[in-house]
Order: C-alpha cells, then sequence, then structure tokens
C-alpha cells in the first residue's frame, strides 16, 4: 500500500529546540551535572601549554567520549581563533569510545580546539527501532516516539514543503492506513538521518573546556639545516659566496653560530686550550668585548652592511639565516661593567665561570636569572627580550638557541610568549641535549623544535633503539608538542658510527636524518666525512673549528651528490613532510631498517630501506605491509628508486643487498597501480 504525500503547503522555519549550555559540575543539583564525558583530548600538552600545529597541516584530534547507557552519541570538533570558528570537523567513533577526526589551520597564531558532544536523539531512536523491525516485534511505541521527535523538528501547526524529507517522514508515520513496517521506514531513510544530524537537535548538549592550540609558519616543522662558522669563510660576506652552493644542495636554512664580538679575557686557544696563540681567534660562544656585546657584530666578520647582505643573498636562492641566540657573557661584555647584579657571585666576591666538569668556561660569565632585586630581574629579561627584537629587525627570524636547559624554565615561557605575540612567524631550536623530561618541558613552554636524542639512536631495536624512539615522537604523547630537528653531527658531537668512520656511516646517517625526520641539519665538513675525534673518550672533533678556523677544499665533497638527492627528494614527496605517517615494515636483519611514510592526503607515498651497517654487506627480506601502503593487500608494488633511478616491482617480501662502499640505502616512491 502508498502513503499519500501530504498537502502542498507554504513552508515554515523549523523549530530549533534550545540548545543545553556547557555543563560544568557545580554541586548535587541535577541540571548541573555533564551526562556525558569527554576527557582526554589530543594534541594537548600535560601541563596546559599550548600544542602545536602548522598552517595547511592536517591535526589528528583525539579524544574519549562516553556516557551512561547505549544511546548513540555524535560529536565534532571546532578549530577557533580569536572566538570565530575557522575549520570544524565531524569526529568519528571507533573501538573503546575514542574518537577522532582532523582540523585544518590556515593562519598562525593563537587557536583553540574545542570538543562538542551530545546524544543523537534520532538515530538512538533509529538503531531501536531498526532491530525490532528486523525482529519482528511491535513497533508501535516507536512509532510514536518518531512523531513526537519529529514533531519537534516540525511545529504542529507549521505548514511544511511536501519535498522535506521530515514532513515526509512525519506524514507516513501519522498515516494510519499503512502498516507499521511501511510507515516507521519512511523515518528510517538516509536523508531523514542527514537532516536531523548535527548538535541544533540536542537536548544534552556537552561542550568540553577549550585545549590551547599554536599554529606555527612550515619552517617551524620542515627544513633542511646547514651550519657554519662565517669567519672560516673570510667573514659575512664571503660566507655569503656559500649559499649558491648549498641552494644548489637543497638546504632551506644556513644556520651560523654567535657573530658577536669574542672576548678576551681567558680566551681559549685550539682544542679548548687555556693558553691561546697570538692568532687563536677564540670561542664564538664567548660573547662581548669591549666592541660591544649581542647586538653587535664581531669587526673580523665584517660590518651591518655585510651582514644585511648575507641575509639577502639567501632570501634571493629561497634560503633563510638562523642566528644563534646564546646568554653567555664574557668577562669583557659591557653587562658585566653595567649590571654586575646580572651574574653568580662567589663567596670570595668574583664572578662565576661556566663549569661541566672536568671542562670549564673561564671565558663565559653564566647569568643570573634570578638577581635578587625583582627590579633587577625584569631590566634583566627585557635586555635579553631586545636581543631577539633587535635581530628580528634586521629579517632574522629562526634562532637556534644555546643550552635552553641551563636557563629558568619560567625565563623561556614568558621570552618566547612575549615575542610570538609580536611576532608570530619566529622559530626556536632548542639545543638541549638533556634528560627526557626537561627537553619535553622545553617544547611545552613554546620552543618550536628540538634536537632530541637521533644523534644517540644507531640501533634498529631495544628501549632506546631508533625505532622505538621515531615511533615515541611520531605517535606518542610527545609528538603533539615537541618537533624533532635531526642532526647526525654538529662541532660539539662526532659520535656514534661517525668516529673515525667510513663514508658509508656518514651516508646512512645523512639517509636517517633527512627521511625519518621532517627537520634535520648537518655541520658543515659532514659532507667531506670528517672523523676524528678529539680522543676515544671525548665526541668532540679534533681540531674544533669552536677554536680554530677551517680551511675547506668542497669540491671534494663526497656526498654532495647525496645530499643533493635526498634534498630534492624531500621537497618532492609531501610524505617526507609527515612524520605521523611513519610506519615500520619487518626485516629479517635486524641490520636492515624498513619504513614508509604518507602524505596527509595518503596521496603520496615513499618506502625508505636503510643499512645499518657502516662497513659491512648486509642482505634482507623485508616484510612488507602493502596495505598499510594503500596500495592493496599483498599486490605487486611499482617503486621508483630517487637516488639510482631504477624501476622495481616489489611483493610483499623484496630482497634487498646492501654495499656500504657503493649503496647504503633505497628511497622509493609507491606509484599507483595502472
Amino acid at each position: 500500500m502508498t502513503t499519500e504525500a501530504p498537502q502542498t503547503r507554504t513552508s515554515r522555519r523549523p523549530r530549533t529546540p534550545p540548545r543545553a549550555e556547557a555543563q560544568e559540575p557545580a554541586g548535587p543539583s541535577q541540571s548541573s551535572l555533564a551526562h556525558i564525558v569527554v576527557q582526554d583530548l589530543r594534541p594537548a600538552t600535560p601541563h596546559g601549554y599550548p600544542a602545536k600545529a602548522v598552517v595547511g597541516e592536517a591535526v589528528p584530534v583525539r579524544v574519549t567520549i562516553f556516557k551512561d547507557g547505549h544511546d548513540v552519541l555524535a560529536a565534532r570538533a571546532l578549530l577557533r581563533k580569536s572566538g570565530e570558528v575557522v575549520d570544524a570537523c565531524t569526529l568519528t567513533a571507533a573501538g573503546n569510545d575514542e574518537w577522532s577526526g582532523t582540523v585544518t589551520p590556515a593562519e598562525m597564531g593563537s587557536h583553540e580546539l574545542v570538543v562538542q558532544a551530545w546524544t543523537d536523539r534520532y538515530a538512538t531512536w533509529a538503531h531501536r527501532a531498526a532491530v525490532k523491525l528486523a525482529a519482528r516485534q511491535d513497533v508501535h511505541n516507536e512509532i510514536a516516539e518518531a512523531v513526537a521527535l519529529l514533531s519537534e523538528w516540525w511545529a504542529p501547526d507549521g505548514e511544511t514543503p511536501a519535498e522535506d524529507p521530515v514532513a515526509q517522514a512525519l506524514g507516513a508515520l501519522r498515516d494510519e492506513s499503512v502498516d507499521d513496517a511501511g510507515r516507521i521506514n519512511h523515518a528510517l531513510s538516509a536523508h531523514v538521518a542527514d537532516a536531523l544530524a548535527g548538535e541544533k537537535f540536542a537536548t544534552d548538549l556537552t561542550i568540553a573546556p577549550a585545549a590551547p592550540l599554536w599554529v606555527d609558519r612550515p619552517a617551524a616543522a620542515v627544513g633542511a639545516w646547514y651550519e657554519l662558522f662565517p669567519r672560516s669563510f673570510g667573514g659575512l660576506r664571503w660566507a655569503a659566496g656559500q649559499i649558491p652552493r648549498l641552494a644548489d644542495l637543497g638546504f632551506d636554512i644556513l644556520y651560523l653560530p654567535p657573530v658577536h664580538p669574542i672576548g678576551h679575557t681567558f680566551r681559549k686557544g685550539r682544542d679548548n686550550s687555556l693558553t691561546p696563540g697570538p692568532g687563536d681567534p677564540g670561542s664564538p660562544w664567548a660573547i662581548g668585548s669591549e666592541v660591544g656585546g649581542h647586538t653587535a657584530l664581531h669587526p673580523e666578520l665584517g660590518t651591518f652592511d655585510d651582514f644585511d647582505y648575507l641575509v639577502r643573498t639567501a632570501a634571493g636562492h629561497g634560503m633563510e639565516i638562523a642566528l644563534d641566540y646564546a646568554l653567555n657573557c664574557t668577562p669583557d661584555h659591557p653587562w658585566v661593567r653595567d649590571h654586575p647584579e646580572w651574574f653568580h657571585r662567589r663567596p670570595d666576591g668574583s664572578i662565576a665561570y661556566a663549569e661541566n666538569p672536568p671542562k670549564k668556561y673561564q671565558d663565559i660569565y653564566p647569568i643570573n636569572f634570578w638577581p635578587r632585586s625583582e627590579a633587577a630581574r625584569v631590566a634583566l629579561w627585557d635586555a635579553c627580550k631586545e636581543i631577539v627584537d633587535f635581530w628580528a629587525a634586521r629579517g632574522i627570524r629562526i634562532f637556534r638557541v644555546d643550552n635552553p636547559h641551563t636557563k629558568p624554565f619560567a625565563f623561556w615561557e614568558w621570552l618566547l610568549g612575549s615575542l610570538r605575540k609580536e611576532h608570530p612567524d619566529l622559530v626556536f631550536l632548542a639545543e638541549a641535549f638533556t634528560r627526557p623530561k626537561v627537553m619535553a618541558r622545553l617544547a611545552e613552554v613554546g620552543f618550536s623544535q628540538s634536537y632530541t636524542y637521533f644523534t644517540w639512536r644507531t640501533v634498529q631495536y631495544g628501549p632506546d633503539g631508533l625505532r622505538t624512539y621515531i615511533e615515541e615522537l611520531a605517535r606518542g604523547p610527545l609528538a603533539d608538542y615537541m618537533r624533532p630537528n635531526f642532526w647526525p653531527n654538529t662541532p660539539d658531537i662526532l659520535s656514534g658510527p661517525l668516529r673515525g668512520g667510513p663514508p658509508g656511516a656518514f651516508a646512512l646517517r645523512l639517509v636517517l636524518a633527512a627521511t625519518l625526520a621532517p627537520s634535520y641539519g648537518i655541520y658543515s665538513g659532514y659532507e667531506l666525512c670528517e672523523n676524528v675525534p678529539a680522543s676515544p673518550d671525548n665526541e668532540e672533533y679534533l681540531g674544533s673549528e669552536k677554536f680554530e678556523l677551517k680551511d675547506r677544499d668542497f669540491s671534494h665533497a663526497v656526498l654532495a651528490p647525496l645530499l643533493k638527492a635526498l634534498n630534492e627528494a624531500r621537497r618532492r614527496h609531501p610524505a617526507f613532510r609527515n612524520l605521523r605517517g611513519v610506519r615500520f615494515h619487518g626485516s629479517d636483519n635486524p641490520n636492515v631498517m624498513a619504513y614508509s611514510k604518507t602524505s596527509d592526503d595518503a596521496g603520496d607515498v615513499v618506502l625508505v630501506v636503510v643499512s645499518l651497517s657502516p662497513d659491512a654487506v648486509q642482505e634482507a627480506t623485508l616484510q612488507i605491509d602493502t596495505e598499510a601502503l594503500g596500495r592493496g593487500a599483498g599486490g605487486p608494488l611499482q617503486v621508483y628508486d630517487e637516488l639510482s633511478g631504477e624501476s622495481y616491482t616489489w611483493g610483499p617480501s623484496p630482497y634487498v643487498r646492501f654495499d656500504p662502499n657503493y649503496r647504503v640505502a633505497h628511497i622509493l616512491e609507491v606509484r599507483k597501480q595502472v
């Protein structure tokens, strides 16, 4: 039997049920108690600081939502900026009461995530009605409930258009000439479900407290860094002559150690000796002389015209300059003369120099960030901010921060927060090879990136293995706020297989750094495979550039072709910008590691297979999860090697062989099947 359509009448706006406001328990009153539990929202930080995101990046939202009973719930996430909703998504339920979705910020700056949850009254009714209907049980009560429910949406005396699915369903439900199944099926249609979806029909809307989110520009998460000492190239203007070479290799950021005047008192000699020779330049981190302090240039590096030329040259080649922010002062720094209260005093009245036993740094006076006078503290902190303001005015937007873990967290929270209010595009890299919780806290209070422990992760498995560490960074709680920047070496660190290692050691560590992390960097000389440590136990370089000039011949840079190929692959493949998209695959040889990376939209997939052995041939049979690559379970893979230009057809268990003198890795574009 067919159902007569209701008569066509003039339409009237649907009646919108009153919304429940955000419910926060305030006592035993029934009206004040939230019906729905919303908890464990991510991204988040442990102590309420803003989580981190990047403009244009899909931010995964995960949250736990549940309530008593068996009602069907619905939820959505709102991304707000300055109180306005700038993006939103419907959250999808998975197992164990976990819900997920993604939002994508379009602007830098302060945002907040808000989760709304409610009982989907229609879906709850529809589930119960469909189950009873399928079991051939009586549905008279369900029909009555549906009439009441749909009538809340359309006023009983309202005039409804015939084509409206809710109106049609309501008319069918009231038509007693039709059998129960026919009446109720109209109300179970997808069109009715769509019309009644959303929080507008909710009576128990629960709004969770907003979670802060800071949105950076892409350079805060993605980039290839290169560090060099301008003085080894003759100064700033001559260092600018290296930019075309570095741009051709595909680097995005040129990072300079401190360019400020270097003190004379207790100046260090070669290899950190206490007896400098007449021509020893001293450590760039020993800042301050009669010429000036942190807002001055070392005269031997050039003038501010030369500095500006360097910045312009970098910009002309699509690169940025990153400057070292090192809050160190020599005995000759103007602050020591003008503000002695900003420094630590020993019992004998002398100013304390830096120590890291057995090392002594007599050429550096650490700053006392908590002087006795509050006025002195305010003046000191303001002076530290003025340093960044000064260099930002000269075009610097990226700062590598020296030893941030030796300064108060409260200082960094204040400084980074204050600076970002005025310069939301600033990027800060924390040089903090320190305890995990300390490093995490620095990331929480506002640092954009961290060096992390990659330098010392040289094996695949185990609690300290590389694979475990990557999974922690990519999907653990740290993923919400600590971004890694992987450096195989620094001027301070020559570690692991690089110590006396062959070119294969440098190649494999480079591949790992460049393909695992969206941001990575190398210190000048890496491409030449400089490998001589200061001693069997000392991780620093023999003849450290921190204390002397280096004259290098980059025409013999054996790793230059690999560097260029890696950086070109990173730019071609969005998958390399997504740390969350990393997945590890099986290998029957622990010295061969296989992992894939996928872009946010899963349109780009790369597969990396790399040897972890710098001096021996390694063979392995892999176990590739082809379904995880989005290319079908067990099907053949068409792959293209970005390093060799070769193409292969791989099954789920391909064989690989690596000779460190010839090849240490495959970097494979996984192509779609035709």
